[in-house]
């Protein structure tokens, strides 16, 4: 056979070998159409880890594959885990520039790469592209966390997130990385503008709305961080060490709410240690409880950076590590072959993310607009913010303004408002309505002194200030200008001229830090100074002075709150902010918002102030710089006594309790009747709500329960339900209806394992804030009630001398 035949024989061999690996590949099970477990069992140990491992960071696009290639299982070499990424903040190009991340697509099974994209208050994506500014993809700012839970309306944040997942949709993201649902243990915690309250119940609801809202456009959520992520200090290496009872009852209690009423897509595991091991290394709590006893159906992802070894992720549940890298996947793919995972968990762990893939708008092949209605969503924000800002004073009615034409606008706040927080809470938004602007545009004057004044020394500060720093910082937004100094003269001139004092006072605070007491927490001596001289002049002509707080987090007000004669708690109100704020302040708006999280008269009040943040060991530091890590550990002492569950029980008084909103109108309760005075499993109770004021209005109404405390103690009271009047008008009455079950009763009870309601007399409270109670009524259990058992978990390995009620 001489060299002409034998190429000839051999080509007509690779080609019928190249053949049939193609039809073999053609023929492959196809997502969506073969069941998930098919296409699994059709994929190789490399595709399982590749999907299991974000592909946001080192993988780069996946091959497609060539006729006549063959999948073949990859047989790696050994490669250890990779070292801890430490906190970051996820960005890639591929598909939405700007969103946070992409899992891996495997085109040959059908499997599409889907996007995830911050944030809690907005999608966080590009604005601009590859330098071209003739088109821009903007996204609206809504209001923060915070400010959506003080409305106590569910149904109002389920409109705002409707709005948000359509942008979410229509910019090309399957799923949102929010909404951030952690408890406000310390008002020091740098994202609590991102979270909605100190209490469970309604950060649960709302987050549950938030869900429903968004999901409702067939885009996905995810749930965070899970769980007991309260702080930013050391917030990747910090052992949380909390109690069972605490964890159930507080800090998981939330999550669980909105996992069964609203079935986020995704859950994600947040970075700190939860009694000694990473959040997304504890099968206890990502499967035992999450699945198990919650019932959830989707996948579970890592913060970007959580965690530090892939393998305890994936034996954990922890279905997908993100933003990953190819260590992490290699580091899996030599754990399975060397006998250190089996892969029946990576079998299950690939089915809970190929189930939400296939729900996704990337599986669809949804041809997004990348031109939402961004108009449209602004009206949705300017509205909501208007329903979460809080009338915290109105002595003397200097709200709404009455016969107001010429506003002094005080503050640098007033002329640079922030419309929400940093990292990845932030939004690049097209616009931000100042207070400034806002007044002017409700048709009112602002003193020209000051509206030239202001941003001109605002805009020179900022010139003059040094460029952000490199990591974390890059992503804190500029430091706050130091508030600027007017000379008495010039403010009395004015208080002479105009016919109001508005003061704004601004605070900032996002991911990587913490909040600090002074000139945070607590007013600066220039803001007091300015508070002083403006109260001062304006009060010497008999003319009033109103605060607007333009906050993410709660502040001091008891040291100044005398000094002036009104206060608006605006929080963070998204971009149109200064629009809304105008509509409260004249009235086109009656505030009905009401406190979700105290406001304590000093921080000294605070039950978790003695150990928050904790305490560090430098000594066991490594890294440098920003990527300095320093192992810390922070002990719930506190317990179950967060919040007002502390203040009402061991009777301290707050400056502003939980709960606590004015309104320009006024409210009358009567009528408090219960369905039973025994309970049999369930209870309603019901109160009839009147407008007696002058003006329509909007009346939030709390029900809390004091429950007999037989074997453990118990707070004072507990918000067990909250419902909202529709707009009443001068004399018009609303019946609100609230339900408890028997859950509503329990509390965790460690030695049992499970919820116990004790048998006794409860006392159900009707009111308008945790203090200004207006109805009681009483019903009776007649013997102790095991509502729930579960398993047993999160086990602290180190003893807690938590507080006891006494």
């Amino acid at each position: 056979m001489n060299r002409t035949q034998l190429f000839k024989i051999t080509c007509v061999l690779l080609l019928c070998t190249g053949v049939q690996n193609y039809v073999r590949a053609q023929t492959a099970p196809q997502l969506g159409k073969a069941s998930v477990r098919e296409v699994i069992a059709a994929m190789t140990l490399e595709e399982k880890a590749k999907l299991l491992v974000g592909a946001g960071r080192g993988f780069g696009p996946p091959p497609a594959p060539a006729p006549g290639a063959a999948a073949t299982p990859a047989t790696p070499k050994p490669v250890a885990a990779p070292p801890p990424a430490g906190p970051m903040i996820g960005q890639t190009d591929q598909k939405v520039p700007g969103a946070a991340g992409v899992t891996y697509a495997i085109p040959r099974l059908g499997i599409p790469a889907i996007v995830v994209s911050d944030g809690p208050a907005g999608v966080r994506i590009s604005p601009i592209r590859k330098g071209d500014s003739s088109k821009t993809y903007y996204a609206t700012a809504f209001p923060v966390g915070t400010l959506l839970a003080s409305s106590w309306d569910p149904a109002l944040v389920k409109q705002v997130g409707t709005a948000f997942g359509y942008e979410v949709r229509e910019y090309g993201i399957d799923i949102l990385l929010g909404p951030g649902m952690n408890i406000h243990r310390n008002p020091l915690g740098g994202r609590n503008f991102e979270y909605y309250s100190e209490d469970p119940l309604v950060t649960g609801k709302m987050a549950a709305a938030m869900v429903e809202g968004i999901q409702s456009n067939g885009v996905g959520t995810s749930i965070k961080h899970y769980v007991a992520n309260n702080q930013e200090t050391h917030r990747n290496t910090v052992n949380t060490i909390v109690s069972e009872r605490a964890m159930r009852e507080i800090y998981l209690r939330g999550f669980e709410i909105a996992v069964k009423e609203a079935q986020p897509w995704t859950v994600m595991t947040s970075y700190n240690k939860l009694n000694g091991t990473y959040t997304s290394e504890r099968q206890d709590l990502v499967t035992t409880v999450l699945r198990n006893e919650w019932g959830f159906k989707g996948f579970v992802m890592t913060d970007w950076g959580g965690g530090r070894d892939p393998i305890a992720q994936m034996n954990a549940g922890n279905d997908l590590i993100m933003p990953g890298n190819p260590a992490q996947a290699k580091a899996i793919i030599d754990a399975v072959n060397n006998k250190q995972l089996d892969e029946k968990v990576l079998n299950a762990n690939v089915e809970h993310v190929l189930n939400i893939i296939l729900k996704s708008p990337a599986f669809a092949n949804y041809k997004y607009s990348d031109a939402p209605d961004l108009k449209k969503d602004a009206q949705v924000s300017r509205m909501a913010a208007a329903q979460g800002m809080v009338l915290l004073k109105n002595s003397g009615n200097p709200l709404p303004f009455n016969g107001v034409k010429k506003v002094a606008l005080f503050g640098n706040t007033s002329y640079d408002i922030i419309a929400g927080g940093t990292g990845s809470g932030n939004v690049n938004k097209a616009y931000t309505i100042s207070l400034a602007q806002g007044l002017q545009n409700g048709g009112l004057q602002v003193d020209d002194n000051l509206l030239k004044t202001y941003p001109a020394y605002i805009a020179d500060a900022r010139a003059k200030m040094p460029k952000p720093q490199r990591g974390m910082g890059m992503f804190a937004g500029p430091p706050p200008v130091p508030q600027m100094t007017i000379a008495d003269a010039d403010v009395q001139q004015d208080a002479a001229n105009d016919d109001i004092a508005v003061i704004t006072i601004g605070r900032n605070a996002g991911e990587g830090a913490d909040r600090k007491l002074p000139d945070d927490y607590y007013l600066s001596d220039a803001e007091k100074a300015l508070i002083k001289s403006v109260s001062d002049a304006f009060h010497a002509k008999g003319k009033k002075v109103v605060m607007v707080l333009n906050i993410g987090g709660v502040i001091e007000a008891a040291s100044w709150r005398d000094e002036v004669d009104g206060i608006l708690l605006a929080w963070q109100p998204g971009l149109e902010a200064g629009n809304a704020i105008t509509d409260v302040l004249s009235g086109k708006v009656n505030p009905s918002g009401k406190l979700a999280t105290t406001f304590p008269m000093d921080y000294k009040d605070v039950p978790s102030a003695k150990n928050f943040p904790g305490k560090e060991f430098p000594d066991q530091a490594t890294g440098e710089g920003f990527r300095r890590q320093m192992p810390a550990e922070v002990t719930y002492e506190d317990g179950i006594y967060v919040g007002y569950r502390y203040y009402s029980t061991y009777k301290v008084d707050p400056a502003y309790e939980f709960g606590y909103g004015m309104s320009y109108t006024t409210f009358g309760y009567a009528g408090l009747k219960l369905s039973s005075l025994a309970f049999k499993g369930k209870l309603t109770a019901t109160v009839t709500i009147t407008n007696t004021g002058k003006v329509a209005g909007k009346e939030v109404a709390e029900l809390y329960l004091s429950a007999p405390a037989a074997k453990l103690d118990k707070p004072v009271i507990e918000l067990k339900g909250f419902a909202k009047t529709k707009l009443l008008q001068p004399g018009e009455s609303q019946t609100l209806s609230f339900e408890l079950d028997a859950k509503s009763l329990a509390s965790y009870d460690t030695a049992q394992e499970a919820w116990v309601a004790d048998a006794g007399n409860y006392t159900v409270s009707v009111g308008a804030s945790s203090k200004d109670i207006k109805q009681t009524a009483m019903f009776k259990l007649g013997k102790e009630m095991v509502v729930e058992k579960d398993d047993k978990v999160l086990t602290p390995q180190v003893a807690i001398t938590e507080m006891t009620g006494k």
